[in-house]
């Protein structure tokens, strides 16, 4: 076990690098700071630019910059923003839980709907029950998340008036985020429980539990479901990382105040420490749960371990 979770380990450590190393480059590759800076002052000369260069910390070699921003990353210190100078380290505790709260929100959501949606579907399979949920999973997978977003918004919010179009506030304010990422969740989550539980529904023990009069609900949910949870769990944890990833496009639409809203605004004003803390900390969680889910997987189940 141990040699297992030094190689996950080492692994994470390996993927971190990588992934902090591109895009340190790939940021500075979308523009000036400086010139974005000077705008609306003026006349600026190149000594201008040069001194704003200079002040931002940009006239270090690539590698020097890249190390400082190592080096803070282990302390929790991103630096300050070129716009406004405020520490980014702050700008990220006020936006991260609000990412957080949207994407487990969204997760509640998916799993609430497509487990009992899939147990459905695999009782009744060939059935027209059966052919309804497969045909709406495939109609759900084709939504493009924005498309929905507005049109939650145009029909609850401009038509009904019944929700609030944007902002987070109360329990009100997270219906149509989290329904939005929860719906597109559900299409893939549905066929997922549906495949586990017909593999799981051919088992003897199942025959021999309903032999012996137990009701379907407790056979179901108490003796299906229960030996099927393993590759669901580990595939909604997942899930979550790359939720995280595809959630940013919801927040601009609903102008959520996470991390999603924090990048866009750091890529409109080339605000480089601010985007480069973003992408970093989306990352690490990705492949912070990735992480946790291998280590999980390999304590349930040994063999996993010398994969």
């Amino acid at each position: 076990m141990a040699s297992f979770l030094l190689k996950r380990i080492l692994q994470a450590v390996f993927v971190v690098f990588v992934v902090t190393l591109t895009v340190s480059f790939a940021i500075r590759l979308t523009g000036d700071p400086a010139l974005m800076l000077s705008q609306g002052a003026g006349s600026v000369t190149e000594e201008d630019l040069a001194n704003i260069r200079q002040a931002l910390g940009l006239n270090e070699p690539f590698i020097t910059q890249y190390w400082d921003f190592i080096k803070g990353l282990f302390v929790g210190d991103f630096g300050r923003s070129f716009l406004g100078g405020t520490s980014v380290s702050m700008l990220i505790s006020k936006a991260l839980p609000a990412t957080l709260a949207l994407a487990f929100s969204s997760m509640f959501v998916s799993i609430a709907i497509s487990i009992p949606l899939g147990v459905h579907a695999a009782v009744n399979k060939g059935k027209t029950a059966d052919q309804v949920i497969r045909i709406l999973s495939l109609v759900g997978l084709s939504f493009p998340n924005f498309w929905l977003a507005i049109m939650l918004v145009l029909v609850f919010s401009v038509m009904l008036q019944w929700l609030p179009p944007s902002g987070m506030g109360g329990f009100a304010s997270y219906i149509m985020p989290a329904v939005t990422m929860g719906v597109i969740l559900t299409a893939t989550n549905v066929r997922l429980v549906r495949t586990a539980m017909l593999e799981t529904l051919r088992s003897q023990y199942i025959q021999v539990a309903r032999a012996k009069g137990l009701s379907e609900t407790k056979v179901l949910y108490k003796h299906a479901l229960r030996n099927c949870a393993i590759p669901l769990i580990t595939y909604f944890g997942l899930q979550f990382g790359g939720l995280l990833g595809g959630i940013v496009v919801i927040e601009r639409v609903f102008n959520w105040p996470g991390l999603g809203t924090l990048a866009f605004d750091a890529v409109a004003g080339r605000d480089y420490p601010v985007l480069q803390a973003v992408i970093t900390v989306l990352s690490l969680l990705i492949i912070g749960i990735n992480l946790l889910v291998d280590i999980a997987y390999g304590l349930v189940d040994p063999r996993i371990r010398n994969r």
